[in-house]
């Protein structure tokens, strides 16, 4: 036996370890398949679309910028009397000393810190200076008091160009500021009212700002990057530009430069490739990659704004993604076939080792050593299947002494059964002998509470269906009410107003004299003067409403908690806790038992089923005891 279970153990050994082989060696020839298919230029395709990925998120980027800043100049509107004052031209000399402090407000309050606004200015349409802010003055960091006061060469005239302009979209440009030796960022944004130009608002902010945006997208110092707008001079650049790559890149800026924003009018949208041949600066408004050298160029425009992205990427860094390839794809091919048989010696002699001591036990089992289970069990798969097969041996056992259990129980109800039906029987027959012994001698009222208690004991007792109907269940309720008459000496008057459509209405047995029983032990029990118990049955929409209404002592409102919480009533009756349970569990939890009582006033319970036929409720009852 342990020859044959360790030749199938060497087979398995061999299985996995070809398995394995298998796995790896497909996966490598796959991937070398699918890379021969693709060819370098795919990937370098791809190297290439990521790039302009990059800088079509870097463009979201500075979009998102701009529109911050587009909005703290667009807060100006809630100035209102600044725009009025604008909107009637009124005198500049006034404005200028009524709004002197409204630049400054506007730039340190409406831009965080984050947006590096250096100076704001506002003006009329006229291109007249109203206020001026100027952020950290010093002789090295100064910055224009009026960009058209001609201390410095601020590129203004793109400024009026756009104040004459239709174009209502917000004016990204920039200038050279000589004193901090930077490119400075210029925002424009015109100032309406009723559609009519009243003015317009200049923020110059630090390029820092556009700078940071950059440099998360560039690729290290190879790729030469920079932002222009349509028909301007560039605003800022990151990267390395060599000398091979200058006169490019001055023909593409001053093709753009003289370029006017409404050349294009889908920006952002981008086909193709062309070689630096193919190409010309003319055609940057139409293509998004064209080659130029040994460089590749892109261009990303923004859908809002007039700024474009630029960019020269080497060839060298995309084709670089193609030669790691390679050197992985050997590599990746290298490793894994040395893994997959170094692994799978160990893999297979623990695996066949785990199998072995199982294959044994139930062996053992299988002999007849039921007691026996998988012993020891690692905390793996092979021990979850351990596991699984000890529950199953447990359950096995525990089934065979349940059905053990089960027939000697079954034995029992029967047995118990046989007695029960003995006893009721024996007692009717009593009561009936009883009855016929006191009508011959002439006592009728001993006959007839006789016959009553046979009523309530053939009723109370026979469970066969769970169910009865109103006119059943009113029927019984009268032999007890004549019982209780006996025993109370008639002190207690009854009212019944039954509608007659609702007689043959189901509900379940015993339902309403329970109620009847909480009234006289709770209601009318200490009572005084004439005790009335009044009793209804009608219909409410689609459901069945029984009503019992005592005029006694009511019930606290802590006496009324604790019967509706004790299921069991109060001594050997059937508490409405028992009753509203009941309902709940036969009909949802809108139905059952509501009660409404004041101390001294009398007390008023209400039952709510739905109506049903009689087959409807046994299939009700069916599934609850399901």
């Amino acid at each position: 036996m342990d020859m044959k279970i360790q030749r199938k153990n060497a087979r398995m050994r061999w299985k996995v370890l070809a398995l394995c082989l298998a796995l790896a060696l497909s996966a490598l020839i796959l991937q070398t398949a699918l890379y021969l298919r693709t060819s370098s230029k795919l990937i370098y395709q791809e190297a290439k679309e990521e790039s302009l990925r990059l800088m079509q998120n870097m463009q979201n980027e500075i979009e998102s910028y701009a529109r911050s800043v587009e909005t703290g100049l667009l807060r100006l509107y809630n100035e209102s009397d600044f725009i009025a004052d604008l909107r009637r031209e009124a005198p500049i000399d006034g404005m200028r000393e009524a709004w002197n402090r409204l630049a400054f407000r506007t730039g340190s309050e409406n831009f965080d810190t984050s947006l590096g606004v250096l100076a704001l200015y506002l003006y009329t349409k006229d291109h007249e200076i109203i206020s001026t802010y100027r952020k950290a003055m010093t002789p090295r960091h100064t910055y224009p008091a009026d960009i058209y006061d001609g201390t410095q060469d601020t590129n203004a005239q793109i400024v009026k160009d756009y104040v004459a302009s239709d174009d209502s979209v917000m004016l990204i440009s920039s200038y050279y500021n000589k004193y901090r030796q930077r490119q400075i960022v210029r925002f424009v944004v015109k100032l309406y009212q009723n559609r009519r130009l009243v003015g317009y608002a200049v923020c110059d902010a630090d390029e820092k700002v556009l700078q940071r945006i950059m440099k998360k997208y560039t690729a290290g110092g190879k790729n030469y990057v920079w932002v222009q707008p349509d028909g301007d001079i560039p605003i800022t650049s990151t990267g390395e530009l060599t000398e091979a790559d200058l006169s490019y890149y001055e023909r593409v800026s001053e093709g753009i430069q003289s370029r006017s924003p409404d050349e294009t009018e889908e920006r952002g949208e981008v086909s193709g490739a062309q070689t630096e041949e193919e190409s010309a600066p003319e055609a940057v408004s139409e293509d998004s990659m064209i080659g130029a050298g040994d460089r590749v160029f892109f261009r990303v425009d923004q859908d809002r704004y007039n700024l474009g992205s630029y960019a020269l990427m080497s060839r060298d860094l995309l084709e670089k993604n193609q030669r790691t390839l390679n050197r992985c794809l050997l590599l990746i091919g290298i490793v894994v076939s040395a893994a997959a048989v170094i692994l799978s010696f160990p893999l297979s002699h623990s695996l066949t080792r785990k199998l072995e001591r199982m294959t044994v036990t139930m062996k053992r089992i299988e002999g007849g050593e039921t007691k026996l289970r998988m012993t020891p069990l690692p905390d793996d798969e092979i021990g979850e299947l351990g596991r699984a097969f000890n529950e199953l041996l447990d359950q096995i056992e525990g089934l065979i002494a349940s059905e053990y259990e089960a027939k000697l129980m079954i034995n029992r109800a029967e047995y118990m059964a046989l007695q029960a039906q003995i006893n009721p029987h024996f007692l009717y027959n009593t009561l009936d002998t009883m009855s016929s012994i006191a009508e011959l001698q002439d006592c009728m009222g001993i006959s007839a509470l006789c016959q009553s208690l046979s009523g309530i004991f053939r009723y109370s007792l026979d469970m066969k269906n769970p169910f009865s109907t109103v006119a059943k269940e009113i029927a019984h309720l009268k032999n007890y009410i004549y019982v209780m008459n006996v025993r109370m000496q008639g002190e207690v008057s009854y009212e019944f107003e039954i509608e007659d459509d609702i007689l043959q209405d189901t509900l379940p047995r015993i339902s309403i004299q329970p109620l009847v029983e909480n009234a006289l032990s709770h209601g009318l029990k200490n009572a005084r003067g004439d005790k009335k118990v009044r009793i209804l049955a009608y219909k409410e929409q689609d459901n069945l409403k029984i009503a019992v209404e005592d005029n006694g002592v009511g019930i606290s409102k802590d006496r009324l908690e604790e019967l509706l919480r004790n299921p069991s009533g109060q001594g050997k009756s059937i508490g409405l806790a028992n009753i509203h349970s009941r309902m709940q569990m036969l009909y949802g939890a809108d139905y059952g038992v509501k009660v409404e009582s004041e101390e001294g006033k009398g007390t008023r319970v209400f039952l709510t089923i739905p109506r049903r036929k009689m087959e409807e409720a046994l299939w009700k009852a069916e599934n609850i005891r399901s």
